[in-house]
């Protein structure tokens, strides 16, 4: 089967992780929504239906069948998307879940449904997310042999893929699996709660304190202390640190002892900034951390407050803490900002690419662009 994933006009709740990506390649636990698709059905070929700056770094393919890209995938749903007709399409009160050609008859789906909604699904949903796709990527297959300085603890199933190093750590599955992806490495002295994954390559620095649920994508480095976060990959946490119930995008930096709060002095419920209402919108968690878009990056030392946004390619530094809404390309912190200058971004971004032997061509700049014109309008300082 061939298939593209469609954004909806609900995309715009995602912001800023939907600013630089579909929907449905927003990783949901130890894959992308797309990926848990195709693991379900590894024949699966796909594209994306998205936005015309996104186009060109994410495809689509020939196919006449849609799917929305928000949309967890289920056995069912696939049969029913499987089994759409041309000219039929997948409803849900008044959401479209997939269509077949240029549908005009709903067919009705009625079983439960989950989406990613908000940002904080991300985190929110991990523990389920990472047991799923434990499932599905390791059904059948056996884990490389854990090696015998690791300390184990908890019932649940810990697995490592080839070439994975885990030496002197503690790693328990009391609450839930632990992945520790293709030649990811936990280095010694660290201690990892599940449900956890680490993606390819990726590694875990010494003397670490991960808590579960917490996923890490592909290519990344995180010290410190972790909670219940997800990095969607080729970003760093490197250094001692608080990060909980938190996104960091992708190619972002942490400085060493960057921190967060995810909790409130007086406990109260989080808002966060919501870029499609244009305001700051209630999240109905007490724990909702930093919510960082691609390419951002903190100074040493930068405090987060509870339920901040950050956009892409925001750089952060100096005492005190910065608002909670920092728009894409801003410079500076808590005594003010400036605006990060497109050809200087731009600069940052190809020499980042180059350590990981990646090439950020003109796709990438147009991205750049587009976002730099269009996001400028949170940039107030600039209207001064």
């Amino acid at each position: 089967m061939r298939i593209n994933f469609f954004d909806d006009n609900r995309r715009s709740h995602l912001f800023p992780l939907t600013l630089t990506r579909p929907a449905g390649s927003l990783r949901v636990g130890i894959l992308s929504i797309a990926d848990k698709w195709k693991a379900l059905s590894p024949e699966l070929e796909f594209g994306f239906k998205t936005e015309n700056q996104l186009s060109g770094l994410f495809p689509s393919i020939q196919s006449q069948v849609f799917v929305n890209g928000r949309l967890l995938p289920t056995e069912d749903l696939l049969n029913e998307v499987a089994n759409l007709k041309e000219g039929e399409y997948l409803g849900l009160g008044d959401q479209i879940l997939a269509y077949h050609g240029h549908s005009t008859e709903k067919k009705s789906y009625t079983q439960e449904v989950q989406w990613i909604e908000r940002t904080f699904d991300l985190f929110r949903l991990a523990g389920d997310q990472i047991a799923w796709d434990y499932e599905q990527l390791t059904k059948g297959r056996k884990s490389a042999e854990l090696h015998a300085s690791v300390i184990q603890l908890g019932e649940h199933p810990i697995f490592l893929e080839e070439g994975a190093q885990a030496h002197a750590c503690v790693l328990n599955s009391t609450d839930g699996p632990i992945y520790i992806g293709k030649d990811a490495v936990v280095m010694e002295g660290s201690m990892i709660r599940g449900p956890f994954a680490l993606g390819e390559s990726s590694q875990i620095k010494m003397g670490a304190k991960i808590y579960g649920a917490t996923s890490i994508g592909p290519h990344c480095k995180v010290g410190g202390e972790v909670n219940n976060s997800v990095l969607l990959g080729y970003s760093n946490k490197g250094h001692d640190g608080f990060l909980g119930n938190s996104v960091l995008g992708e190619w972002c930096n942490l400085g060493a002892d960057t921190n967060n709060s995810n909790l409130k002095n007086n406990y109260d419920e989080v808002k966060l900034w919501n870029y499609s209402m244009g305001s700051f919108e209630k999240t109905g968690l007490q724990f909702c951390g930093l919510i960082m878009g691609d390419h951002s990056k903190s100074g040493i030392n930068t405090m987060f407050n509870t339920g901040t946004v950050v956009g892409v390619s925001a750089n952060i530094f100096g005492s005190g803490f910065p608002r909670n809404l920092i728009p894409s390309f801003a410079w500076g912190g808590s005594s003010g900002f400036s605006t990060y200058q497109l050809s200087k971004a731009i600069t940052t971004a190809k020499l980042v690419y180059q350590r990981r032997n990646k090439d950020f061509g003109i796709d990438e700049e147009r991205l750049f662009e587009h976002l730099f014109n269009t996001q400028s309008t949170l940039r107030h300082w600039e209207k001064k």
